[in-house]
Parts: structure tokens; C-alpha cells; sequence
């Protein structure tokens, strides 16, 4: 693993720049519990999923961003934090795949992603504590249809007093390298009077791994 020491994370200044994500916890009427997959982009402040399950890996995670992906285009980065499905290999496989940068928050320190901290505040407070969901099937409806008001009629003051959907419209796609990157993973750790930045290229494993799906090995 590379260290390097690096300034603070700059501000996004197109769509598909840089998305965040995180897991939001709810539970049906009948008690059992939901996982939701959160996604917002940091610039346009759209958000192209929230994703309930009952439960979620890291394959689960990569079959969300591809579904969204594939509508509305690869991101440059995704900012996460440490839990287990987003430091797992089938999201790194994708990541390094897709030419995506996976950008860890330090242990502890969710300022490091704060836009998706209060894009989930918001949904808690205007979705989550508002609806009593009495099946899967329904929690889906209830988070689709916030989700949509979210995005195509509320304005937002971050960005204009625009709705999210405007900017979008304003973008194009970014598609994937055709050549898997040479980057799979950054993220960051604290040292005493700086921020680091570690970046790793793929691991001999997910090296030989790409060429046995490729019918080279």
C-alpha cells in the first residue's frame, strides 16, 4: 500500500464527479429489520437510488450500481465509509472493473461524508419517521415516491433554489474505461497534524481473477 500525504477533499464540480453512499437502518410494522442503500451525488445533489432490503453484501451492493449506473452513468469516485460490504471484494472487483475510485472516510470521522449525513437526516425525518411500511414490496413504493419528490420537485438552496433533476439533465454520462484502472481503492487515515491518502492498485488475487473472466489464464 502507497501513502502519500494529501490537502483535504475538493468540491465537486460536475455531475458524476464524485457520489456518496451510506446504509440507513429502518424496520417493517412487523419489526423486522430494513437496510437501506443510500446514494446521493455531491454536486447536483441528486440521488439516483435509495435502496431497501432486508439484507445486504457486497454483491447486493454492486447489483444497485449497476442497475443505477447503467441509467444514469459511472461515477468518478464513490466516498464510503469502512463497513464491511463497502471494503468487500465484490465492490472493489467492480470499482477497479469500472475505473471507479472507492473513497474511504477515516475510522470514526463521519465529516468525512457529510453530504450523504444529511441527505440521510432528510430522509429519516421526512420518509423513514413519517410511514409505517407493512411489507418489502411497500417500503419500496414509499422510498421511490420521496426519492422522486426529492429529486424532480423540491428545490434545493445548495444549488440555486434548482430541483436535483435540472442539473442532471445538464450532464452527460460518463461511461466506463474499457480498460479495467489502475485504481481500485483510496482512503484515509488520521496522522497528527494531516490527512493521508492511501491509494492501492489490484491485489495478485483480483489480478488473476480479471483474467480467468477473460479467458486469459
Amino acid at each position: 500500500m502507497k501513502a502519500k500525504l494529501r490537502d483535504d477533499r475538493t468540491e465537486a464540480t460536475r455531475c458524476n464527479q464524485t457520489w456518496a453512499m451510506d446504509f440507513v437502518h429502518d424496520q417493517l410494522a412487523t419489526g423486522r429489520k430494513l437496510r437501506v442503500l443510500t446514494i446521493v451525488d455531491t454536486w447536483s445533489r441528486f440521488s439516483p437510488a435509495v435502496d431497501p432490503r432486508f439484507s445486504y453484501r457486497g454483491e447486493d451492493v454492486v447489483a444497485t450500481l449497476e442497475r443505477v449506473c447503467r441509467e444514469h452513468g459511472y461515477p468518478q469516485s464513490i466516498r464510503v465509509d469502512q463497513g464491511s460490504e463497502f471494503v468487500s471484494r465484490d465492490l472493489d472487483l467492480w470499482a477497479y472493473q469500472k475505473d471507479v475510485v472507492l473513497d474511504f472516510s477515516r475510522p470514526g470521522k463521519p465529516t468525512d461524508n457529510s453530504f450523504i449525513e444529511s441527505f440521510n437526516g432528510k430522509f429519516r425525518a421526512e420518509c423513514l419517521n413519517a410511514h409505517w411500511f407493512l411489507t418489502l414490496d411497500d417500503a419500496r413504493r414509499k422510498m421511490e415516491h420521496w426519492r422522486r419528490d426529492y429529486n424532480e420537485v423540491r428545490p434545493h438552496s445548495a444549488i440555486g433554489n434548482k430541483v436535483p433533476h435540472f442539473g442532471t439533465m445538464r450532464c452527460r454520462a460518463r461511461r466506463p474505461s474499457t480498460t479495467p484502472g489502475h485504481m481500485s481503492a483510496r482512503s484515509e487515515s488520521s496522522r497528527t497534524g494531516s490527512a493521508s491518502q492511501y491509494t492501492t492498485t489490484a491485489s495478485p488475487q483480483t489480478i488473476s481473477l480479471l483474467l480467468q473472466l477473460n479467458g486469459l489464464k
